[in-house]
Protein backbone atom coordinates (compact mmCIF):
# COMPACT_ATOMS: atom_id res chain seq x y z
CA UNK A 1 0.00 0.00 0.00
CA UNK A 2 1.27 3.29 -1.25
CA UNK A 3 2.55 5.29 1.68
CA UNK A 4 -0.11 8.29 3.41
CA UNK A 5 3.11 10.21 4.22
CA UNK A 6 5.41 12.33 2.44
CA UNK A 7 8.74 13.40 4.10
CA UNK A 8 10.28 16.03 2.04
CA UNK A 9 13.31 17.72 3.39
CA UNK A 10 16.08 20.70 2.53
CA UNK A 11 19.45 19.82 1.51
CA UNK A 12 20.75 19.89 5.11
CA UNK A 13 17.97 18.28 6.52
CA UNK A 14 18.00 15.68 4.22
CA UNK A 15 21.77 14.61 4.73
CA UNK A 16 21.08 14.20 8.30
CA UNK A 17 18.01 11.76 8.05
CA UNK A 18 19.67 9.84 5.45
CA UNK A 19 22.99 9.37 7.94
CA UNK A 20 21.25 8.82 11.15
CA UNK A 21 17.25 9.05 10.79
CA UNK A 22 15.62 11.42 13.72
CA UNK A 23 15.12 11.79 16.97
CA UNK A 24 13.30 14.16 19.58
CA UNK A 25 16.86 15.70 20.38
CA UNK A 26 17.35 16.32 16.79
CA UNK A 27 14.08 18.87 16.68
CA UNK A 28 14.65 22.66 17.28
CA UNK A 29 11.45 24.29 16.41
CA UNK A 30 7.52 23.06 15.00
CA UNK A 31 6.23 25.23 13.03
CA UNK A 32 1.89 25.53 12.74
CA UNK A 33 0.83 27.18 9.37
CA UNK A 34 -2.62 29.14 8.49
CA UNK A 35 -5.04 27.48 6.45
CA UNK A 36 -8.19 27.38 8.28
CA UNK A 37 -9.95 23.77 8.36
CA UNK A 38 -7.00 22.29 6.14
CA UNK A 39 -5.18 21.74 9.43
CA UNK A 40 -7.13 19.81 10.97
CA UNK A 41 -5.71 16.77 8.91
CA UNK A 42 -2.71 16.91 11.00
CA UNK A 43 -4.57 16.72 14.81
CA UNK A 44 -3.74 12.59 14.92
CA UNK A 45 -0.09 13.80 13.92
CA UNK A 46 0.09 16.76 16.20
CA UNK A 47 -1.26 14.28 18.93
CA UNK A 48 1.75 12.19 19.06
CA UNK A 49 4.00 14.49 18.36
CA UNK A 50 3.13 16.84 21.29
CA UNK A 51 1.56 14.69 23.58
CA UNK A 52 4.36 11.32 23.16
CA UNK A 53 7.27 11.65 20.89
CA UNK A 54 8.44 15.66 21.92
CA UNK A 55 6.57 15.45 25.17
CA UNK A 56 9.69 14.30 27.34
CA UNK A 57 12.78 16.17 28.72
CA UNK A 58 15.25 17.56 26.03
CA UNK A 59 16.34 20.92 25.05
CA UNK A 60 13.78 23.84 24.39
CA UNK A 61 11.40 22.99 21.41
CA UNK A 62 9.95 26.46 19.95
CA UNK A 63 6.51 25.94 18.79
CA UNK A 64 5.88 28.38 16.46
CA UNK A 65 1.75 29.62 15.14
CA UNK A 66 -0.14 31.33 13.32
CA UNK A 67 -4.33 31.64 12.81
CA UNK A 68 -5.20 27.81 13.36
CA UNK A 69 -0.97 26.59 13.98
CA UNK A 70 -1.20 29.45 16.43
CA UNK A 71 -4.46 27.54 18.37
CA UNK A 72 -2.45 23.91 17.47
CA UNK A 73 1.02 25.11 19.30
CA UNK A 74 -1.16 26.63 22.39
CA UNK A 75 -3.35 23.74 22.92
CA UNK A 76 0.17 21.47 22.44
CA UNK A 77 1.87 23.29 25.38
CA UNK A 78 -1.11 22.57 27.64
CA UNK A 79 -0.08 19.89 30.46
CA UNK A 80 -2.16 17.13 28.48
CA UNK A 81 -1.21 17.80 24.87
CA UNK A 82 -2.89 14.74 23.55
CA UNK A 83 -6.32 15.74 25.26
CA UNK A 84 -5.78 19.15 24.59
CA UNK A 85 -5.34 19.02 20.90
CA UNK A 86 -8.49 16.16 20.83
CA UNK A 87 -10.69 18.74 22.26
CA UNK A 88 -9.25 21.16 20.23
CA UNK A 89 -10.67 19.04 17.03
CA UNK A 90 -13.66 18.51 18.35
CA UNK A 91 -14.05 22.52 18.76
CA UNK A 92 -13.36 23.25 16.07
CA UNK A 93 -15.54 20.89 14.05
CA UNK A 94 -18.62 21.26 16.53
CA UNK A 95 -18.80 24.67 16.08
CA UNK A 96 -21.20 26.10 13.47
CA UNK A 97 -21.04 30.12 14.77
CA UNK A 98 -24.78 29.93 12.93
CA UNK A 99 -27.76 31.00 15.32
CA UNK A 100 -29.35 28.02 15.70
CA UNK A 101 -32.90 29.59 14.92
CA UNK A 102 -31.07 30.62 11.69
CA UNK A 103 -30.53 27.42 11.03
CA UNK A 104 -33.79 25.59 11.29
CA UNK A 105 -35.49 28.69 9.02
CA UNK A 106 -32.56 27.72 6.68
CA UNK A 107 -33.66 24.04 6.80
CA UNK A 108 -37.24 24.32 6.73
CA UNK A 109 -37.28 26.89 3.87
CA UNK A 110 -34.87 25.29 1.54
CA UNK A 111 -33.26 28.86 1.24
CA UNK A 112 -29.11 28.81 1.92
CA UNK A 113 -28.30 30.27 5.04
CA UNK A 114 -27.32 34.13 5.68
CA UNK A 115 -23.24 33.56 6.61
CA UNK A 116 -23.06 35.50 10.11
CA UNK A 117 -20.99 38.66 10.76
CA UNK A 118 -17.67 39.47 12.31
CA UNK A 119 -19.18 40.67 15.32
CA UNK A 120 -21.14 37.44 15.92
CA UNK A 121 -18.19 35.30 14.89
CA UNK A 122 -15.71 36.86 16.89
CA UNK A 123 -17.93 36.62 19.88
CA UNK A 124 -18.72 32.98 19.49
CA UNK A 125 -14.65 32.19 18.58
CA UNK A 126 -13.91 33.78 22.05
CA UNK A 127 -16.20 31.99 23.89
CA UNK A 128 -15.10 28.43 22.42
CA UNK A 129 -11.17 29.51 22.78
CA UNK A 130 -11.96 30.82 26.30
CA UNK A 131 -13.66 27.50 27.49
CA UNK A 132 -10.54 25.26 25.74
CA UNK A 133 -8.42 27.39 27.76
CA UNK A 134 -10.38 27.60 31.27
CA UNK A 135 -8.43 30.17 32.72
CA UNK A 136 -4.99 28.33 32.11
CA UNK A 137 -3.64 30.59 29.77
CA UNK A 138 -0.63 31.03 31.83
CA UNK A 139 -0.04 26.87 31.54
CA UNK A 140 1.06 27.83 27.83
CA UNK A 141 3.80 29.29 29.31
CA UNK A 142 5.42 27.12 31.93
CA UNK A 143 5.94 24.30 29.65
CA UNK A 144 9.00 22.08 30.88
CA UNK A 145 10.34 21.78 27.04
CA UNK A 146 7.99 24.00 25.14
CA UNK A 147 8.20 27.91 24.39
CA UNK A 148 5.49 29.48 22.31
CA UNK A 149 5.37 32.00 19.45
CA UNK A 150 2.21 33.71 18.46
CA UNK A 151 2.09 35.54 15.41
CA UNK A 152 0.15 38.40 14.20
CA UNK A 153 -0.36 40.41 11.90
CA UNK A 154 -0.18 44.65 13.09
CA UNK A 155 -1.80 47.11 10.18
CA UNK A 156 0.77 50.31 10.06
CA UNK A 157 -0.90 52.05 6.95
CA UNK A 158 -3.00 55.22 8.39
CA UNK A 159 -6.01 52.94 6.73
CA UNK A 160 -5.30 49.50 8.63
CA UNK A 161 -4.46 51.57 12.09
CA UNK A 162 -7.66 51.13 13.07
CA UNK A 163 -10.75 48.70 11.92
CA UNK A 164 -13.41 50.12 9.48
CA UNK A 165 -15.43 48.61 7.43
CA UNK A 166 -14.43 50.77 4.01
CA UNK A 167 -11.02 51.46 5.52
CA UNK A 168 -10.03 47.85 6.31
CA UNK A 169 -11.58 47.59 2.79
CA UNK A 170 -9.28 50.20 1.01
CA UNK A 171 -6.25 48.90 3.30
CA UNK A 172 -6.36 45.60 2.44
CA UNK A 173 -6.24 46.17 -1.47
CA UNK A 174 -3.44 48.79 -0.94
CA UNK A 175 -1.51 45.55 0.85
CA UNK A 176 -2.55 43.74 -1.86
CA UNK A 177 -0.98 45.97 -4.58
CA UNK A 178 1.99 46.95 -2.42
CA UNK A 179 2.66 43.16 -1.97
CA UNK A 180 2.78 42.28 -5.83
CA UNK A 181 5.97 44.38 -6.01
CA UNK A 182 7.38 42.50 -2.93
CA UNK A 183 6.71 41.14 0.41
CA UNK A 184 8.96 44.16 1.57
CA UNK A 185 6.76 46.81 0.24
CA UNK A 186 3.35 44.95 2.00
CA UNK A 187 5.16 45.26 5.30
CA UNK A 188 4.41 49.56 4.62
CA UNK A 189 1.25 48.09 5.38
CA UNK A 190 1.07 45.30 7.84
CA UNK A 191 3.79 44.27 10.15
CA UNK A 192 4.56 41.00 11.59
CA UNK A 193 4.43 41.11 15.38
CA UNK A 194 5.43 38.29 17.21
CA UNK A 195 4.86 37.21 20.98
CA UNK A 196 6.79 34.53 22.54
CA UNK A 197 7.26 32.79 25.33
CA UNK A 198 9.26 35.18 28.46
CA UNK A 199 11.46 32.75 28.88
CA UNK A 200 13.44 32.24 24.72
CA UNK A 201 13.21 34.36 21.75
CA UNK A 202 12.91 32.65 18.63
CA UNK A 203 16.56 31.80 17.12
CA UNK A 204 16.39 32.68 13.68
CA UNK A 205 16.83 35.63 11.85
CA UNK A 206 13.59 37.38 11.71
CA UNK A 207 14.75 40.73 9.48
CA UNK A 208 13.38 39.91 6.03
CA UNK A 209 9.32 41.92 7.05
CA UNK A 210 8.66 44.65 8.86
CA UNK A 211 7.62 43.73 12.37
CA UNK A 212 8.57 43.38 16.04
CA UNK A 213 9.04 41.05 19.21
CA UNK A 214 6.68 41.09 22.09
CA UNK A 215 6.91 39.42 25.16
CA UNK A 216 3.51 36.68 26.20
CA UNK A 217 2.27 36.95 30.23
CA UNK A 218 -0.52 36.31 31.76
CA UNK A 219 -1.58 40.41 30.77
CA UNK A 220 -2.01 39.27 27.02
CA UNK A 221 -1.51 35.70 26.08
CA UNK A 222 -5.74 35.76 24.95
CA UNK A 223 -5.74 38.33 23.46
CA UNK A 224 -2.47 37.68 21.12
CA UNK A 225 -4.08 34.48 20.52
CA UNK A 226 -7.47 35.28 19.02
CA UNK A 227 -5.81 38.28 17.30
CA UNK A 228 -3.56 35.50 15.37
CA UNK A 229 -6.61 33.95 14.84
CA UNK A 230 -8.95 36.88 13.43
CA UNK A 231 -9.62 36.25 9.95
CA UNK A 232 -10.03 39.85 8.48
CA UNK A 233 -13.53 40.46 7.32
CA UNK A 234 -14.48 37.14 8.71
CA UNK A 235 -13.40 37.95 12.36
CA UNK A 236 -13.14 41.33 14.19
CA UNK A 237 -9.35 42.96 14.78
CA UNK A 238 -8.05 42.79 18.36
CA UNK A 239 -6.90 46.25 18.95
CA UNK A 240 -4.14 47.48 21.18
CA UNK A 241 -3.16 44.41 22.62
CA UNK A 242 -1.44 45.00 26.21
CA UNK A 243 2.35 44.64 26.03
CA UNK A 244 2.71 45.55 22.35
CA UNK A 245 2.40 48.72 19.80
CA UNK A 246 -1.02 50.49 19.31
CA UNK A 247 -2.95 49.29 16.43
CA UNK A 248 -5.26 46.58 15.02
CA UNK A 249 -4.43 43.38 14.91
CA UNK A 250 -5.18 40.65 12.48
CA UNK A 251 -4.40 37.06 11.75
CA UNK A 252 -0.74 35.75 11.53
CA UNK A 253 -1.18 33.98 8.44
CA UNK A 254 -1.36 37.54 6.49
CA UNK A 255 2.02 38.05 6.99
CA UNK A 256 3.23 35.17 7.59
CA UNK A 257 0.62 32.37 5.95
CA UNK A 258 3.03 28.96 5.84
CA UNK A 259 5.62 30.52 8.51
CA UNK A 260 8.36 30.56 5.34
CA UNK A 261 10.91 32.26 7.56
CA UNK A 262 14.64 32.06 7.75
CA UNK A 263 14.89 28.97 9.90
CA UNK A 264 18.51 27.97 8.17
CA UNK A 265 19.99 30.84 10.29
CA UNK A 266 19.91 28.70 13.26
CA UNK A 267 22.60 26.68 11.14
CA UNK A 268 24.63 29.40 11.50
CA UNK A 269 24.04 31.59 14.33
CA UNK A 270 22.47 35.00 14.49
CA UNK A 271 23.35 38.28 12.80
CA UNK A 272 23.86 41.07 15.29
CA UNK A 273 21.10 43.16 13.01
CA UNK A 274 18.59 40.36 13.73
CA UNK A 275 15.40 40.98 16.17
CA UNK A 276 14.59 37.16 16.31
CA UNK A 277 17.40 37.02 19.18
CA UNK A 278 17.58 33.69 20.85
CA UNK A 279 21.01 31.61 19.59
CA UNK A 280 21.17 27.79 19.14
CA UNK A 281 23.55 26.42 21.64
CA UNK A 282 26.56 24.19 19.54
CA UNK A 283 25.97 20.88 19.63
CA UNK A 284 28.57 18.25 18.72
CA UNK A 285 26.47 16.57 16.22
CA UNK A 286 25.44 19.24 14.35
CA UNK A 287 22.73 22.04 14.61
CA UNK A 288 19.22 20.79 15.58
CA UNK A 289 16.59 20.86 12.52
CA UNK A 290 13.01 22.30 12.27
CA UNK A 291 9.96 19.72 12.01
CA UNK A 292 7.24 21.20 10.25
CA UNK A 293 3.70 18.96 9.82
CA UNK A 294 2.08 20.58 6.67
CA UNK A 295 -1.28 20.21 4.62
CA UNK A 296 1.03 20.64 1.68
CA UNK A 297 4.33 20.45 -0.02
CA UNK A 298 4.92 23.73 -0.58
CA UNK A 299 5.59 26.58 1.96
CA UNK A 300 3.97 30.03 0.97
CA UNK A 301 4.94 33.22 2.80
CA UNK A 302 1.90 35.36 3.11
CA UNK A 303 -1.81 35.03 2.61
CA UNK A 304 -1.89 37.44 -0.23
CA UNK A 305 1.01 34.82 -2.16
CA UNK A 306 -1.22 32.59 -2.60
CA UNK A 307 -2.31 33.58 -6.29
CA UNK A 308 1.66 34.28 -6.88
CA UNK A 309 3.00 31.13 -7.51
CA UNK A 310 6.72 31.93 -8.33
CA UNK A 311 6.78 32.77 -3.97
CA UNK A 312 5.53 29.21 -3.32
CA UNK A 313 9.21 27.48 -3.91
CA UNK A 314 11.54 26.10 -1.31
CA UNK A 315 14.61 28.68 -0.51
CA UNK A 316 17.48 28.38 1.05
CA UNK A 317 15.75 29.65 4.15
CA UNK A 318 14.26 25.73 4.43
CA UNK A 319 18.00 24.00 3.99
CA UNK A 320 16.85 22.90 7.47
CA UNK A 321 13.44 21.74 7.51
CA UNK A 322 11.68 18.21 7.56
CA UNK A 323 8.25 18.62 5.97
CA UNK A 324 5.91 15.90 6.97
CA UNK A 325 2.96 16.80 4.54
CA UNK A 326 0.05 14.08 3.18
CA UNK A 327 0.32 12.23 -0.13
CA UNK A 328 -1.96 13.55 -2.71
CA UNK A 329 -2.85 10.22 -3.82
CA UNK A 330 -3.87 9.74 0.26
CA UNK A 331 -6.19 12.64 0.33
CA UNK A 332 -8.31 11.64 -2.97
CA UNK A 333 -9.42 8.90 -0.74
CA UNK A 334 -10.95 11.44 1.88
CA UNK A 335 -14.86 11.92 2.07
CA UNK A 336 -15.06 14.94 -0.93
CA UNK A 337 -11.64 13.95 -2.34
CA UNK A 338 -10.07 16.99 -0.72
CA UNK A 339 -8.90 18.20 2.67
CA UNK A 340 -11.29 19.99 5.12
CA UNK A 341 -11.39 23.70 4.50
CA UNK A 342 -13.44 26.63 4.94
CA UNK A 343 -15.30 26.62 2.07
CA UNK A 344 -17.49 23.49 3.83
CA UNK A 345 -19.17 25.86 5.47
CA UNK A 346 -21.05 27.57 2.92
CA UNK A 347 -21.36 24.13 1.00
CA UNK A 348 -22.82 22.11 3.56
CA UNK A 349 -25.01 25.66 4.18
CA UNK A 350 -27.71 24.87 6.76
CA UNK A 351 -26.47 21.33 7.01
CA UNK A 352 -24.22 21.96 10.24
CA UNK A 353 -24.41 17.76 10.76
CA UNK A 354 -23.40 16.66 7.62
CA UNK A 355 -19.94 18.56 7.56
CA UNK A 356 -19.13 17.99 11.31
CA UNK A 357 -19.31 14.24 10.36
CA UNK A 358 -17.37 14.72 7.07
CA UNK A 359 -14.72 16.49 9.06
CA UNK A 360 -14.88 13.95 12.06
CA UNK A 361 -13.97 10.93 9.35
CA UNK A 362 -10.92 13.12 7.96
CA UNK A 363 -9.55 13.64 11.13
CA UNK A 364 -9.98 9.90 12.05
CA UNK A 365 -8.73 8.98 8.93
CA UNK A 366 -5.42 10.55 9.92
CA UNK A 367 -4.47 8.22 12.51
CA UNK A 368 -2.42 6.98 9.17
CA UNK A 369 -0.31 9.53 9.32
CA UNK A 370 0.84 9.37 12.72
CA UNK A 371 1.35 5.25 12.56
CA UNK A 372 3.40 6.17 9.52
CA UNK A 373 5.76 8.84 11.48
CA UNK A 374 6.53 6.64 14.19
CA UNK A 375 6.81 3.70 12.18
CA UNK A 376 10.09 6.23 10.12
CA UNK A 377 11.02 7.36 13.06
CA UNK A 378 11.45 3.96 15.24
CA UNK A 379 14.94 2.66 16.45
CA UNK A 380 16.53 6.76 14.37
CA UNK A 381 16.81 4.33 11.47
CA UNK A 382 18.12 6.62 8.14
CA UNK A 383 15.07 8.33 6.08
CA UNK A 384 15.54 8.86 2.53
CA UNK A 385 13.44 11.67 2.61
CA UNK A 386 12.49 13.35 -0.96
CA UNK A 387 13.84 16.84 -1.76
CA UNK A 388 11.98 19.97 -0.70
CA UNK A 389 11.05 21.98 -3.47
CA UNK A 390 12.67 20.96 -7.01
CA UNK A 391 12.94 24.27 -7.95
CA UNK A 392 15.10 25.83 -5.13
CA UNK A 393 15.49 29.84 -5.14
CA UNK A 394 17.47 32.52 -3.30
CA UNK A 395 14.93 35.06 -2.88
CA UNK A 396 11.17 35.76 -2.15
CA UNK A 397 11.30 38.74 -3.40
Amino acid sequence: MKSALRILAGPVARARLRGRGLSPADVLAVPGAAGGPKGLILNSLDRFLFGRWLAGEGAPVHLLGASIGAWRMASACLADADAALAEMAHHYTEESYLDADALERARASGRPVRQPGAESVSRAFRARLSTHLGGRTDELLRHPRFRLHLFTSRGVHPLLRREGRLRTLAGYAGAYAANLRSRARMGEWLERVVFSDPRAALPFRMDDHAGSACVLGPHNTFEALVASCSIPFWLQAVHDIPGAPPGAYWDGGITDYHLHLDYASALHGRDEGSWGAGQETPREDGPRLVLYPHFQASVVPGWLDKSLRARHRATARLDNVVLLVPDADWIARLPNAKLPDRRDFKAYGADHAGRAKVWRRAIAESVRLADEFATRVEGCRPIEAEPLGQDRVGSLG
